[in-house]
């Protein structure tokens, strides 16, 4: 006997799940619904409308070190379907999927609307019914189904649920009413403000890699944070991958503190002050006739360079040679070079900030199928669960993994069911 199986939410993790299942069982009635009149928004807008499908790292044990939250738990699932895995998907739809040098993939067409109208056509050949517009307003369990009621149609009765909402506050106030913790969501992925005299005249200047340590008040008692990447300084204070990636694992720490704490960043990671200090004297040795507008370091443009001495030798560089700095003003560069702190005084905006940490407690799926542990017959996938990755395709590939193991299972589950 054939089953009917609701997915709520038109996102990518609603589609491919909705896609899979129907798939490995086609005699089920699926139906997807999607509360906006468009569906696939975050795909159509993500990496500026290029879509960042997946990250090309296929070590899973390297690839998870990029989840502040559900690194464990997505190591079995990625090694059942990864990064390879959907690579391989998309090519078999006709999509190529290109890694830049970062490791970010996008299709060829370098359009999210490839991306987005590939998941449109599959569902529509695997039979997936697509509901626009229409939002469920509650949902009841009865016996051994579900029942959703809507805004503005009939109830529906249905056997299998699929919650892909993403950070919705509905989907969340769905779960916790089918039995379900919610951690409470806090947003992750952003910018911090930051207002410094060395900042004013650099927006827009950037720098390949720094490190990057966030501390906090002690009498909060939180942990230290570092991470290394790309730095970008912006009219309101600092962005980049570094900070992006401090700011998602840090996420739950900064909302404690509402969101303020001491930044420290080392231009140059690898060195120490004293080891800074001996390789500018060093240069100083070599070029004493230079200028000291010409940076030691290629990674330093000659505008973010002369920032730092305006403001930390009270030197004109234009006029000033190598050789004629003091020892002193060596450490001091040295020091500022290694450990230039900043105020973090609240969350910045990022323009893709629509990431959240939080949502359902993993303690309560099984992460070999994505079903409920709480409630038989209710799976979950995509961001509405207490997972979250840094920025890099890593937020998409937890959709595309958890929706495939939630499609597979209620696909294969029902055939048995159907033929016993």
């Amino acid at each position: 006997m054939s089953q009917t199986i609701a997915i709520i939410g038109g996102g990518a993790a609603g589609f491919f799940a909705a896609i899979t299942a129907a798939r490995r069982n086609p005699d089920n009635t699926y139906y997807l619904f999607e509360a906006g009149q468009r569906p696939l928004t975050k795909v159509l807008i993500s990496g500026g409308g290029r879509c960042n499908v997946t990250h090309a790292c296929f070590d899973i044990k390297k690839l998870v070190l990029n989840y502040p939250r559900g690194a464990k738990e997505l190591i079995g699932p990625f090694h059942r379907f990864g990064p390879q895995e959907i690579c391989q998907w998309f090519a078999d739809e006709g999509v190529e999927l290109v890694a830049e040098a970062d490791g970010r993939m996008f299709p060829r067409s370098n359009k999210s609307q490839t991306i987005a109208g590939t998941l449109l056509h599959a569902a529509e050949k695997a039979g997936v019914q697509l509901f626009k517009g229409c939002k469920v307003r509650e949902i009841l369990k009865e016996g051994s189904e579900f029942v959703l009621h809507f805004a503005q149609r009939e109830p529906l009765r249905v056997h299998k649920l699929v919650l892909t909402t993403g950070s919705a506050p509905q989907g969340f106030a769905f779960a916790e009413a089918l039995g379900h913790r919610i951690v409470p969501p806090q947003p992750s992925l952003f910018t911090f403000t930051i207002s410094d005299a060395f900042l004013t005249d650099l927006p827009g200047q950037s720098v390949p890699r720094v490190a990057a340590e966030l501390s906090f008040a002690p009498e909060l008692k939180l942990p230290r944070y570092s991470q290394q990447g790309a730095l970008l300084i912006t009219h309101w204070g600092l962005s980049g991958p570094a900070i992006l990636r401090l700011s998602a694992f840090a996420a739950r720490s900064l909302a404690t503190s509402n969101y303020q704490g001491r930044l420290l960043i080392n231009w140059l990671p690898g060195y120490t002050p004293q080891s800074c200090r001996e390789f500018l004297e060093q240069f100083r040795q070599n070029n004493p006739q230079k200028s000291l507008a010409h940076p030691p370091l290629e990674v330093f443009s000659k505008r973010l360079w002369q920032q730092f001495i305006s403001l930390y030798t009270e030197l004109l560089p234009a006029e000033t040679l190598w050789r004629t700095l003091a020892r002193k003003t060596l450490q001091l560069l040295a020091e500022k070079l290694t450990a230039h702190e900043f105020s973090v005084e609240e969350k910045g905006v990022f323009k893709e900030e629509f990431v959240t940490a939080g949502g359902v407690e993993r303690r309560e799926i099984n992460f070999a199928t994505m079903e409920s542990k709480i409630t038989p017959g209710l799976y979950f996938a995509g961001e509405i669960i207490d997972i979250d990755g840094v920025t890099g395709g890593f937020n998409f590939q937890n959709a595309w993994t958890t929706a495939w193991l939630a499609g597979e299972h209620i696909g294969v589950k029902t055939a048995i069911l159907a033929s016993s």
